[in-house]
């Protein structure tokens, strides 16, 4: 270590700190990692940070199931608690014994959902993605590429190839559940640097989990399964809308990761 690294190291966590970051320590380990050991490329990231910005646009990578996930500027991070849908998806999957199950996630975003799962069931898996957003999509090419993932880019089930048609098995979809009058209220890192389409849900925060509901049966497999996220007090709502869709429903919750899932199986 240099004589100025210990000064630069000071300097770094005290503009953290001063920023109102809570992990001023943690967060001056992971920039400096970023920056390579350049000074001018420091400064610059942590100007970044202390202006607002969410620290994995900052640093590139959001830590998700153990796996680092490539995001940047204008992506939604993916959150801790939907680990939670990946590991229910997970023991689903490894449950039905599937040599090859047919993975889609749905709504994408930069791909952790699907790319954890496929990296959990290993070999074999065929994974695709889809979302609406192209800015997303080009982190989720990567992030999903090591699995063989094959990436869509539309408005939910118009992005897919007809030949995913009956065939999916694990459907995932953490989809925009938040009420469009509730974004306001959210964290600024995602109310400011997060893109809407990522975030709002409608009016009551259901209109795109009701489409998914709707258009999910024709492309699920036989004893196919949709997970897909939302919030204890929004789960039966979610869960109607399955339901009416001619999907058997039922709802699990986690106090570890503070999350909310519904599973909607294809019966028929």
């Amino acid at each position: 270590m240099s004589e100025a690294e210990p000064a630069v190291a000071e300097a770094t966590v005290a503009a953290l700190r001063a920023a109102g970051c809570v992990f001023a320590e943690e967060e001056a380990a992971l920039l400096t990692a970023a920056a390579g050991g350049e000074e001018a490329a420091l400064a610059a990231l942590v100007a970044r940070r202390a202006g607002g910005e969410p620290l994995e646009h900052v640093v590139g990578w959001a830590g998700f199931c153990g796996l680092r996930m490539r995001v940047g500027a204008g992506a939604f991070v993916p959150r801790r608690r939907t680990e939670f849908l990946v590991q229910e998806a997970v023991a689903l999957a490894a449950a039905d014994g599937r040599p090859q199950p047919v993975v889609l996630d749905l709504c994408c975003g930069v791909g952790a959902l699907g790319a954890a799962v496929a990296a959990r069931l290993g070999a074999g898996t065929e994974l695709h993605a889809a979302d609406i957003d192209p800015g997303a999509l080009a982190y989720a090419r990567a992030n999903t590429a090591p699995y063989g993932g094959r990436v869509y880019e539309g408005d939910l089930y118009g992005a897919l190839p007809g030949t995913l048609r009956g065939r999916v098995g694990v459907l995932l979809a953490n989809a925009p559940y938040v009420p469009t009058d509730e974004i306001a209220l959210l964290p600024s890192e995602a109310r400011d640097h997060e893109p809407p389409v990522s975030l709002d849900g409608g009016p009551d925060g259901l209109d795109v989990h009701r489409r998914i509901a709707a258009g999910a049966p024709p492309w699920l497999a036989p004893g196919g399964r949709l997970l897909i996220e939302t919030s204890g007090r929004q789960a039966p709502h979610t869960a109607a809308a399955l339901e009416a869709a001619g999907l058997a429903v039922r709802t699990v919750e986690s106090e570890e990761f503070w999350a909310t899932v519904v599973i909607a199986t294809r019966t028929v």
